[in-house]
């Protein structure tokens, strides 16, 4: 009797697993002697734990023939017992070539028994963990000179990593694999010499020295900072000059603060030139809205398919903004229609939003393909859109240039309006609602194909950025459905991700609320709750951002260093307790942190906060220099510091009517707190007149006489 293969009995909750192990232990018992002893050899029972995870990512592998185990104490516990190396593998539920790699690697049987012989295997969502993917995202940046996902490390028993990089073939992998088990069981102290030195590089990553110096913030060169920075960007395309293409919605929305404030037309040009040519790429969405994740070429025409919340609760805020500045009716019609997608496909009935749709989705073969679900064909189109197929060719480019591969056509925009317009002798009007016809009718039978894979937890950070989204969105647009959407969120996270302790939770799935929340958490939703007490005057909202923020200092802060740990002191240790404080796709927890505090000191008259604020970018003023794209959300906070910032305080019965005013036009360096009945506090106190709707506009604990037309407070603060 002659086996070929293991046969894999499968210790999982999976029904389908448990039939089969029946099945397998069935077979055992009608062997005779010889047989069975034979048989016994081939059998392999691997654990694989994931089953009993809620993260979809996670599920994804709950049943590969790899003993996955998820990150927590029993695993890391049985690691050191043990005294086996760990593969730390991470990733998220929309990510692409982690599922080529699951399915070259993780999937095969031989490779998972080279994984399960000799170490213990660790899944881990990058979303759920972003604690857990710094530090190894810092290790192998440090190690390869580049890092990504997915992230695929290997570290001692105690979670030090030794060796990683992202995506491997199945050969390379197994090679690797065997050469550091070889290495570890031969030579350990070269691994653990190595992990010493790692260790220390990780640590120094993110050190932020405490500046005690004198930083003159208004007489920072900001103009040549800016200048230089200009000097990467795509004159022609946007963005900046290289591809992939990330879209960086603070980036442009500082650069657009900067332009507006300085009268820098240039700078003001090509934000809305950024804007435009995104708007117009295949990056965005132009039948369902909303935008993918990036785009992998200079002309923003092919997207990585993904779909992330937290880009389009950004970017929604972003054309929001720039519409206030530009009255362009290309950016109403992007927000308009990102935020029929995310009520459309991205928010439950609780309110509450989720983290992302994959890039992949089944073909009519049944395979997995990155883009099925959103490219055409040409003989598609031309079917389904019969007379019309010729504008809508036009429109969006199905020629070469706007061709993808094999037969398939990404959607990209080349013409304005008054062009097509010109050109088919049609009105505005007949063009809009042929517009309208065209996305119903594609997106209806978009929907016949199978949908991309829906990541479906709720993670508090991402869903702060949503509805600060919203609020943006109904400050420019006055629209009452963006507005009940964000109060509906604002709700669902008071209470469902608040614990009674005032701590937060990270992430909430199938009715229950899990890990203990980050600092990017507690950053994001102080963010979104003051920008909901400026369209509300609801005076329960800037309370609760004040107590959470009193809560960061009591378990985030660290007074040596005048910055937060990404991290709660109640939380177990790991490698590093890491300082976020570089910007990149998502603000740093700490740079939307400190304009929390800056904001908030005016609002409670708090000399903690404002002090901390100001030490905090004194800290990084000097990175600054070398590296702006990489702190525009600092660059925006210093803002506030170069030029006059304004309390408008807005009293009386006509409040709610006053602030919508005011809201509406694109002022930046202010803030608004208003209340139709009396108020205590700093910025309310002797303020309420009866029958009376006063504005007070004050900067520098200076006050101007109250007015009572919005538009002569608005036109006191852009002066």
């Amino acid at each position: 009797m002659k086996f070929q293969k293991r046969i894999y009995v499968f210790y999982t909750f999976s029904m389908r697993h448990i039939i089969y192990s029946i099945l397998v232990i069935s077979l055992l018992f009608s062997c005779n002697s010889s047989k069975k002893e034979i048989l016994k050899k081939h059998i392999y029972i691997y654990t694989n734990e994931l089953i009993n995870e809620t993260s979809p990512y996670l599920l994804q592998h709950a049943h590969n023939p790899v003993d996955w185990k998820g990150w927590n104490e029993k695993t890391l516990r049985k690691s050191k017992d043990e005294g086996k190396l760990m593969i730390i593998s991470i990733g998220y539920a929309a990510c692409h070539w982690c599922h080529v790699m699951e399915r070259e690697s993780f999937e095969d049987s031989t490779v998972a028994a080279v994984m399960n012989k000799n170490f213990i295997s660790i899944k881990v969502d990058r979303e759920e963990r972003p604690d857990v993917d710094q530090i190894y995202i810092n290790a192998v940046q440090l190690m390869t000179g580049r890092a990504g996902w997915p992230l695929n490390v290997i570290a001692l028993p105690d979670g030090r990593p030794i060796w990683g990089g992202t995506y491997f073939e199945k050969n390379e992998w197994m090679s690797a694999l065997t050469k550091m088990q070889d290495l570890y069981t031969k030579e350990p102290e070269i691994l653990i010499d190595y992990a010493n030195k790692l260790e220390e590089g990780i640590k120094s990553m993110d050190l932020v020295p405490m500046n005690t110096g004198d930083v003159d913030f208004k007489e920072y060169p900001i103009a040549s900072l800016v200048n230089n920075w200009a000097k990467s960007f795509d004159k022609t395309y946007g963005g900046y000059n290289k591809a992939p293409k990330f879209m960086m919605p603070n980036n442009f929305d500082y650069l657009l603060r900067y332009a507006k404030q300085n009268k820098d037309e240039k700078i003001m040009d090509h934000v809305m030139l950024t804007l435009g040519k995104m708007a117009y790429g295949g990056v965005y969405d132009h039948i369902g809205g909303g935008f993918s994740r990036y785009s992998t070429d200079s002309k923003w025409h092919v997207p990585h398919f993904e779909k992330m919340l937290y880009d389009n609760g950004q970017l929604v805020s972003l054309y929001s903004n720039a519409y206030m500045v530009s009255q362009n009716p290309l950016y109403k019609e992007v927000v308009m229609e990102s935020l029929d997608f995310v009520a459309r496909e991205m928010t439950n009935d609780e309110g509450a939003f989720y983290s992302s749709l994959d890039a992949d989705s089944l073909t009519e073969n049944g395979e997995l393909e990155e883009g099925a679900y959103y490219v055409f064909t040409k003989e598609e189109l031309q079917e389904l859109l019969a007379s019309d197929f010729e504008l809508f060719k036009e429109y969006y480019n199905i020629n070469s240039f706007g061709k993808w591969e094999a037969s398939h056509y990404v959607l990209i925009r080349t013409k304005n309006e008054e062009e097509i317009q010109q050109k088919f002798d049609i009105t505005s009007e007949v063009l809009q609602k042929k517009k309208k016809a065209w996305k119903q009718q594609l997106l209806a039978h978009r929907n016949k194909r199978a949908r991309p894979r829906l990541d479906d937890k709720t993670l508090t950070s991402w869903n702060g950025l949503m509805l600060k989204g919203y609020v943006d969105a109904y400050k420019t647009f006055q629209k009452e459905e963006y507005l009940n959407a964000a109060l509906k969120n604002a709700q669902f996270i008071n209470e469902n991700q608040q614990q009674k302790s005032g701590a937060l939770y990270h992430s909430y799935k199938d009715g229950k609320s899990t890990i203990n929340g980050y600092l990017e958490d507690y950053a994001a939703v102080i963010d979104a709750y003051i920008a909901l007490h400026e369209v509300t005057l609801d005076i329960q909202w800037i309370r609760k951002a004040k107590k959470l923020a009193d809560y960061t200092f009591t378990n985030f802060f660290d007074p040596e260093k005048g910055m937060f740990y990404f991290t709660s002191k109640e939380d177990p240790a790991l490698v590093t307790r890491n300082i976020e404080f570089r910007d990149n796709v998502i603000p740093a927890s700490n740079s939307i942190m400190a304009k929390n505090l800056f904001v908030l000191s005016h609002h409670f008259d708090d000399k903690k906060f404002a002090e901390t604020a100001r030490q905090m970018l004194k800290n990084v003023s000097a990175e600054i220099e070398r590296y702006p794209s990489g702190f525009s959300n600092w660059l925006d906070l210093l803002a506030g510091y170069q030029s006059g910032y304004y309390e408008l305080v807005i009293v009386g019965p006509d409040a709610i009517e006053k602030s919508k005013e005011i809201n509406k036009e694109y002022l930046p360096n202010k803030l608004i707190a208003g209340s139709t009945i009396a108020e205590s506090g700093p910025l309310f106190e002797g303020r309420y007149v009866e029958d009376e709707t006063l504005i007070y506009v004050c900067v520098n604990n200076t006050c101007k006489l109250p007015m009572r037309e919005s538009l002569k407070a608005i036109e006191s603060v852009s002066n």
